[in-house]
Protein backbone atom coordinates (compact mmCIF):
# COMPACT_ATOMS: atom_id res chain seq x y z
CA UNK A 1 0.00 0.00 0.00
CA UNK A 2 1.35 2.99 -0.92
CA UNK A 3 2.84 5.99 1.60
CA UNK A 4 1.37 8.57 -0.79
CA UNK A 5 -0.05 11.42 2.33
CA UNK A 6 3.48 11.81 3.82
CA UNK A 7 4.16 14.91 1.87
CA UNK A 8 4.09 17.62 4.29
CA UNK A 9 7.80 18.08 5.54
CA UNK A 10 6.35 17.85 9.14
CA UNK A 11 3.96 14.89 8.73
CA UNK A 12 7.40 13.18 8.07
CA UNK A 13 7.71 12.75 11.54
CA UNK A 14 4.11 12.71 12.63
CA UNK A 15 2.55 9.34 14.76
CA UNK A 16 -0.57 8.44 14.64
CA UNK A 17 -1.49 9.61 18.10
CA UNK A 18 -0.51 13.30 17.04
CA UNK A 19 -2.75 13.16 14.38
CA UNK A 20 -5.90 11.42 15.77
CA UNK A 21 -5.28 13.30 18.74
CA UNK A 22 -5.16 16.71 16.78
CA UNK A 23 -8.39 15.42 14.70
CA UNK A 24 -10.03 14.77 18.44
CA UNK A 25 -9.24 17.84 19.84
CA UNK A 26 -10.93 19.78 17.07
CA UNK A 27 -14.13 17.96 16.35
CA UNK A 28 -14.17 17.69 20.56
CA UNK A 29 -13.56 21.49 21.11
CA UNK A 30 -16.06 21.88 17.81
CA UNK A 31 -18.93 19.53 20.10
CA UNK A 32 -18.72 21.55 23.16
CA UNK A 33 -18.96 25.09 21.49
CA UNK A 34 -22.05 23.84 19.61
CA UNK A 35 -23.25 22.26 22.08
CA UNK A 36 -24.74 24.93 24.42
CA UNK A 37 -26.28 26.69 21.03
CA UNK A 38 -28.18 23.57 20.08
CA UNK A 39 -29.63 23.13 23.99
CA UNK A 40 -30.57 26.75 23.32
CA UNK A 41 -32.30 26.32 20.29
CA UNK A 42 -34.21 23.00 21.37
CA UNK A 43 -35.55 24.90 24.15
CA UNK A 44 -36.81 28.18 21.88
CA UNK A 45 -37.71 26.30 18.81
CA UNK A 46 -41.06 27.53 17.43
CA UNK A 47 -43.41 25.03 15.69
CA UNK A 48 -42.12 26.11 12.38
CA UNK A 49 -38.40 26.72 12.66
CA UNK A 50 -35.75 25.63 10.54
CA UNK A 51 -34.37 22.53 10.92
CA UNK A 52 -31.70 21.75 11.66
CA UNK A 53 -30.51 25.21 12.81
CA UNK A 54 -27.16 26.42 13.29
CA UNK A 55 -25.97 24.90 16.64
CA UNK A 56 -28.01 21.64 15.97
CA UNK A 57 -26.03 21.32 12.73
CA UNK A 58 -22.51 21.92 13.56
CA UNK A 59 -23.71 19.81 17.07
CA UNK A 60 -24.22 16.92 14.25
CA UNK A 61 -21.48 17.16 12.76
CA UNK A 62 -19.17 16.91 15.44
CA UNK A 63 -21.27 13.99 16.91
CA UNK A 64 -20.84 12.09 13.18
CA UNK A 65 -16.73 12.97 12.47
CA UNK A 66 -16.12 11.75 16.22
CA UNK A 67 -17.98 8.58 15.78
CA UNK A 68 -16.61 8.02 12.34
CA UNK A 69 -13.05 8.63 13.45
CA UNK A 70 -13.35 5.99 16.48
CA UNK A 71 -14.82 3.22 13.84
CA UNK A 72 -12.47 3.36 11.38
CA UNK A 73 -9.13 3.89 13.86
CA UNK A 74 -10.97 1.98 16.79
CA UNK A 75 -7.73 0.12 16.91
CA UNK A 76 -5.76 2.73 18.47
CA UNK A 77 -7.56 3.91 21.53
CA UNK A 78 -8.41 2.11 24.39
CA UNK A 79 -11.24 -0.61 23.52
CA UNK A 80 -13.85 -0.18 26.21
CA UNK A 81 -13.61 3.49 26.31
CA UNK A 82 -13.85 3.87 22.21
CA UNK A 83 -16.91 1.41 22.63
CA UNK A 84 -18.82 3.46 25.28
CA UNK A 85 -17.70 6.39 23.29
CA UNK A 86 -19.47 5.37 20.45
CA UNK A 87 -22.15 4.31 21.93
CA UNK A 88 -23.04 7.84 23.93
CA UNK A 89 -22.70 9.84 20.55
CA UNK A 90 -25.00 7.27 18.55
CA UNK A 91 -27.23 7.65 21.30
CA UNK A 92 -27.02 11.60 21.01
CA UNK A 93 -27.00 11.59 16.98
CA UNK A 94 -30.26 9.59 17.28
CA UNK A 95 -31.77 12.28 19.53
CA UNK A 96 -30.62 15.11 17.47
CA UNK A 97 -32.24 13.52 14.25
CA UNK A 98 -35.72 12.93 15.35
CA UNK A 99 -37.27 16.48 15.17
CA UNK A 100 -35.23 17.68 12.41
CA UNK A 101 -36.35 13.95 10.40
CA UNK A 102 -40.42 14.87 11.34
CA UNK A 103 -39.78 18.29 9.84
CA UNK A 104 -38.02 16.86 6.36
CA UNK A 105 -40.70 14.31 6.12
CA UNK A 106 -43.97 16.71 6.14
CA UNK A 107 -42.09 18.78 3.75
CA UNK A 108 -41.55 16.26 1.71
CA UNK A 109 -44.64 14.55 1.96
CA UNK A 110 -46.89 17.70 2.01
CA UNK A 111 -44.91 18.90 -0.93
CA UNK A 112 -45.29 15.94 -2.80
CA UNK A 113 -48.90 15.98 -2.48
CA UNK A 114 -49.50 19.71 -3.52
CA UNK A 115 -47.09 18.89 -6.47
CA UNK A 116 -49.91 15.55 -7.57
CA UNK A 117 -52.63 17.62 -7.05
CA UNK A 118 -51.53 20.93 -8.42
CA UNK A 119 -51.78 22.51 -12.17
CA UNK A 120 -48.47 23.73 -13.34
CA UNK A 121 -47.63 24.73 -17.28
CA UNK A 122 -46.92 20.93 -18.30
CA UNK A 123 -50.96 20.06 -17.33
CA UNK A 124 -52.80 19.24 -13.84
CA UNK A 125 -51.02 16.52 -11.33
CA UNK A 126 -52.64 13.22 -11.55
CA UNK A 127 -54.50 13.65 -7.89
CA UNK A 128 -55.68 17.42 -9.70
CA UNK A 129 -58.96 18.05 -8.58
CA UNK A 130 -59.61 14.56 -6.74
CA UNK A 131 -61.53 14.33 -3.35
CA UNK A 132 -59.32 12.82 -1.01
CA UNK A 133 -56.87 14.99 -1.35
CA UNK A 134 -57.92 17.81 1.32
CA UNK A 135 -58.37 15.44 3.94
CA UNK A 136 -55.00 13.30 2.77
CA UNK A 137 -53.27 16.65 3.30
CA UNK A 138 -55.27 17.39 6.70
CA UNK A 139 -54.16 13.45 8.25
CA UNK A 140 -50.73 13.95 7.21
CA UNK A 141 -50.00 17.25 8.59
CA UNK A 142 -51.92 15.98 11.77
CA UNK A 143 -49.79 13.09 12.30
CA UNK A 144 -46.52 14.75 11.60
CA UNK A 145 -46.93 17.50 13.78
CA UNK A 146 -48.13 15.36 17.01
CA UNK A 147 -45.08 13.24 15.87
CA UNK A 148 -42.99 15.77 16.10
CA UNK A 149 -44.35 17.41 19.53
CA UNK A 150 -43.71 14.34 20.90
CA UNK A 151 -39.86 14.21 19.34
CA UNK A 152 -39.45 17.97 20.89
CA UNK A 153 -40.45 16.74 24.05
CA UNK A 154 -38.05 14.29 24.22
CA UNK A 155 -35.43 16.40 22.96
CA UNK A 156 -36.13 18.53 25.65
CA UNK A 157 -35.91 16.12 28.28
CA UNK A 158 -32.94 14.55 27.15
CA UNK A 159 -30.68 17.63 26.76
CA UNK A 160 -31.43 18.27 29.97
CA UNK A 161 -30.53 14.72 31.72
CA UNK A 162 -27.12 13.37 33.31
CA UNK A 163 -26.24 11.48 30.39
CA UNK A 164 -25.97 14.17 27.97
CA UNK A 165 -23.80 16.10 30.96
CA UNK A 166 -21.84 12.77 30.96
CA UNK A 167 -20.98 12.66 27.79
CA UNK A 168 -20.23 16.48 27.55
CA UNK A 169 -17.45 15.82 30.63
CA UNK A 170 -16.27 12.86 27.89
CA UNK A 171 -15.80 15.18 25.27
CA UNK A 172 -13.59 17.83 27.02
CA UNK A 173 -11.52 15.37 28.62
CA UNK A 174 -10.85 14.33 25.15
CA UNK A 175 -10.23 17.97 24.28
CA UNK A 176 -7.10 17.40 26.85
CA UNK A 177 -5.74 13.58 25.85
CA UNK A 178 -7.35 11.18 23.86
CA UNK A 179 -7.03 7.31 25.67
CA UNK A 180 -4.54 5.92 23.13
CA UNK A 181 -2.84 2.88 22.57
CA UNK A 182 1.13 2.01 22.41
CA UNK A 183 0.62 1.54 18.86
CA UNK A 184 -0.43 4.92 18.00
CA UNK A 185 3.53 6.11 18.91
CA UNK A 186 3.96 4.44 15.33
CA UNK A 187 4.28 6.94 11.97
CA UNK A 188 1.01 7.99 10.87
CA UNK A 189 0.73 6.39 7.22
CA UNK A 190 2.31 3.06 8.97
CA UNK A 191 -0.58 2.80 11.27
CA UNK A 192 -3.76 4.52 9.78
CA UNK A 193 -3.48 3.69 6.39
CA UNK A 194 -4.34 0.11 6.62
CA UNK A 195 -7.27 1.08 8.70
CA UNK A 196 -8.58 3.66 6.43
CA UNK A 197 -8.41 1.45 3.35
CA UNK A 198 -10.67 -1.22 5.44
CA UNK A 199 -13.28 1.63 5.00
CA UNK A 200 -12.96 1.72 1.52
CA UNK A 201 -12.70 -2.18 1.16
CA UNK A 202 -16.09 -2.54 3.63
CA UNK A 203 -17.31 0.10 1.24
CA UNK A 204 -16.46 -1.19 -2.60
CA UNK A 205 -17.86 -4.87 -0.97
CA UNK A 206 -21.13 -3.33 0.19
CA UNK A 207 -21.68 -1.29 -3.22
CA UNK A 208 -20.94 -4.17 -5.25
CA UNK A 209 -23.91 -6.18 -3.42
CA UNK A 210 -26.22 -3.59 -4.38
CA UNK A 211 -28.92 -4.17 -7.32
CA UNK A 212 -27.06 -2.02 -9.60
CA UNK A 213 -28.53 -3.75 -13.11
CA UNK A 214 -31.99 -3.59 -11.68
CA UNK A 215 -31.61 0.33 -10.94
CA UNK A 216 -29.90 0.94 -14.49
CA UNK A 217 -32.76 2.60 -15.84
CA UNK A 218 -33.94 6.33 -15.01
CA UNK A 219 -37.59 4.86 -14.37
CA UNK A 220 -37.15 2.69 -11.84
CA UNK A 221 -40.82 0.84 -11.79
CA UNK A 222 -39.23 -2.43 -11.77
CA UNK A 223 -38.09 -1.75 -8.39
CA UNK A 224 -41.72 -1.87 -7.31
CA UNK A 225 -43.08 -5.04 -8.88
CA UNK A 226 -39.73 -7.35 -7.67
CA UNK A 227 -38.07 -6.15 -4.49
CA UNK A 228 -34.55 -8.99 -4.36
CA UNK A 229 -34.29 -11.58 -2.55
CA UNK A 230 -36.66 -10.58 0.43
CA UNK A 231 -39.40 -13.29 1.39
CA UNK A 232 -43.21 -12.79 -0.48
CA UNK A 233 -45.79 -10.03 1.42
CA UNK A 234 -48.62 -11.12 2.62
CA UNK A 235 -50.15 -8.44 3.95
CA UNK A 236 -49.09 -4.44 5.17
CA UNK A 237 -46.67 -5.66 7.88
CA UNK A 238 -45.20 -8.25 5.30
CA UNK A 239 -45.19 -5.78 2.58
CA UNK A 240 -43.32 -2.91 4.92
CA UNK A 241 -40.85 -5.39 6.15
CA UNK A 242 -40.21 -6.35 2.52
CA UNK A 243 -39.81 -2.73 1.23
CA UNK A 244 -37.06 -2.22 4.69
CA UNK A 245 -34.93 -5.49 3.31
CA UNK A 246 -34.93 -4.16 0.26
CA UNK A 247 -33.71 -0.37 1.86
CA UNK A 248 -31.37 -1.79 4.49
CA UNK A 249 -28.26 -2.23 1.74
CA UNK A 250 -28.54 1.13 0.47
CA UNK A 251 -28.94 2.46 4.04
CA UNK A 252 -25.90 0.73 5.10
CA UNK A 253 -24.01 2.08 1.95
CA UNK A 254 -24.99 5.42 3.43
CA UNK A 255 -22.87 4.81 6.69
CA UNK A 256 -20.05 3.33 4.75
CA UNK A 257 -20.18 6.59 2.60
CA UNK A 258 -19.67 8.76 5.25
CA UNK A 259 -17.19 6.55 6.96
CA UNK A 260 -15.09 6.34 3.54
CA UNK A 261 -15.68 10.02 3.62
CA UNK A 262 -14.30 11.03 7.12
CA UNK A 263 -11.48 8.95 6.34
CA UNK A 264 -10.03 10.97 4.03
CA UNK A 265 -10.58 13.92 5.72
CA UNK A 266 -7.92 12.53 8.67
CA UNK A 267 -5.73 11.83 5.87
CA UNK A 268 -5.89 15.42 4.46
CA UNK A 269 -7.59 14.65 0.73
CA UNK A 270 -10.89 16.29 -0.62
CA UNK A 271 -13.70 13.83 -1.18
CA UNK A 272 -16.50 16.17 -3.45
CA UNK A 273 -17.48 12.96 -5.18
CA UNK A 274 -18.34 10.91 -1.86
CA UNK A 275 -20.02 14.22 -0.64
CA UNK A 276 -21.99 13.95 -3.49
CA UNK A 277 -23.08 10.03 -3.37
CA UNK A 278 -23.73 10.97 0.66
CA UNK A 279 -26.42 13.69 -0.79
CA UNK A 280 -27.73 10.92 -3.19
CA UNK A 281 -28.26 8.20 -0.73
CA UNK A 282 -29.62 11.02 2.10
CA UNK A 283 -32.00 11.53 -0.50
CA UNK A 284 -32.96 7.94 -0.85
CA UNK A 285 -33.27 7.69 2.75
CA UNK A 286 -35.64 10.81 3.20
CA UNK A 287 -37.92 9.18 0.28
CA UNK A 288 -38.14 5.57 1.78
CA UNK A 289 -38.68 6.79 5.07
CA UNK A 290 -41.73 9.40 3.78
CA UNK A 291 -42.99 5.93 1.72
CA UNK A 292 -43.27 4.59 5.35
CA UNK A 293 -45.01 7.67 6.71
CA UNK A 294 -47.41 7.65 4.01
CA UNK A 295 -48.49 3.83 3.87
CA UNK A 296 -48.45 4.10 7.57
CA UNK A 297 -51.01 6.99 7.66
CA UNK A 298 -53.11 5.07 4.75
CA UNK A 299 -54.19 2.05 7.44
CA UNK A 300 -55.37 4.81 9.39
CA UNK A 301 -58.36 3.66 11.07
CA UNK A 302 -61.92 4.79 9.77
CA UNK A 303 -60.45 6.94 6.67
CA UNK A 304 -62.35 7.60 3.79
CA UNK A 305 -61.21 4.76 1.16
CA UNK A 306 -60.55 8.28 -1.14
CA UNK A 307 -58.09 9.51 0.90
CA UNK A 308 -56.57 6.08 2.05
CA UNK A 309 -56.29 6.20 -2.48
CA UNK A 310 -54.62 9.63 -2.40
CA UNK A 311 -51.68 8.69 0.31
CA UNK A 312 -51.35 5.28 -1.85
CA UNK A 313 -50.55 7.80 -4.84
CA UNK A 314 -48.08 9.02 -2.74
CA UNK A 315 -46.47 6.74 -1.60
CA UNK A 316 -45.82 5.17 -4.94
CA UNK A 317 -44.24 8.16 -5.72
CA UNK A 318 -41.83 8.27 -2.52
CA UNK A 319 -40.94 4.77 -3.78
CA UNK A 320 -40.06 6.12 -7.01
CA UNK A 321 -38.22 8.91 -5.62
CA UNK A 322 -36.14 6.23 -3.85
CA UNK A 323 -35.72 4.25 -7.55
CA UNK A 324 -34.36 7.84 -8.81
CA UNK A 325 -32.07 8.01 -6.03
CA UNK A 326 -30.56 4.56 -6.72
CA UNK A 327 -30.17 4.85 -10.37
CA UNK A 328 -28.31 8.36 -9.55
CA UNK A 329 -25.76 6.21 -7.24
CA UNK A 330 -25.43 3.57 -9.99
CA UNK A 331 -25.11 6.01 -12.83
CA UNK A 332 -21.98 7.61 -10.71
CA UNK A 333 -20.36 4.32 -8.32
CA UNK A 334 -18.82 2.86 -11.25
CA UNK A 335 -16.92 6.53 -11.88
CA UNK A 336 -14.65 6.40 -9.00
CA UNK A 337 -11.32 5.49 -7.68
CA UNK A 338 -11.86 1.65 -6.81
CA UNK A 339 -10.01 1.71 -3.32
CA UNK A 340 -8.24 4.27 -0.70
CA UNK A 341 -4.80 3.71 -3.15
CA UNK A 342 -6.77 5.73 -5.77
CA UNK A 343 -7.92 8.13 -3.74
CA UNK A 344 -4.34 8.81 -2.27
CA UNK A 345 -3.31 9.57 -5.28
CA UNK A 346 -5.33 13.10 -5.51
CA UNK A 347 -3.24 15.69 -4.54
CA UNK A 348 -3.64 16.47 -1.42
CA UNK A 349 -3.93 20.36 -0.25
CA UNK A 350 -1.74 20.15 2.71
CA UNK A 351 -0.82 16.43 3.40
CA UNK A 352 -2.10 15.09 6.33
CA UNK A 353 -4.27 17.05 8.54
CA UNK A 354 -7.88 17.90 9.00
CA UNK A 355 -9.79 18.70 6.12
CA UNK A 356 -12.44 21.54 5.99
CA UNK A 357 -16.20 20.07 5.09
CA UNK A 358 -19.34 21.45 5.67
CA UNK A 359 -21.29 18.42 4.88
CA UNK A 360 -22.77 16.88 7.23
Amino acid sequence: MTDAPMTAQAASTATAGDLLSSHLTAQAGAFLRALPLAVGEAGARPGAAAVPSAGTADLLRAVRRIGGLLHTFGATFEQTWAQESRTELRWLLNLLALEPGYVRKSSRLLGALDALSGTEADGPGMLAGHAGVPKARALLDRQLTLARTRAHTTVLQELRSARLHALADRMTLLVGEAPLLDAAGGRAGAVLLPQAAAAFTALTASAQQLPLRRASTPYGGDGLRRLGAVPPARGAVDADAALAADDAPWLRVRILVKRARYALEVCGRPAPELDELDGVLGRHQEAADAAVTAATAARTPRITPATAYVLGVVHADQRLEVEAARYAFGHRWPELPPGLDAWLEIPPAEGWGPTPSRMA
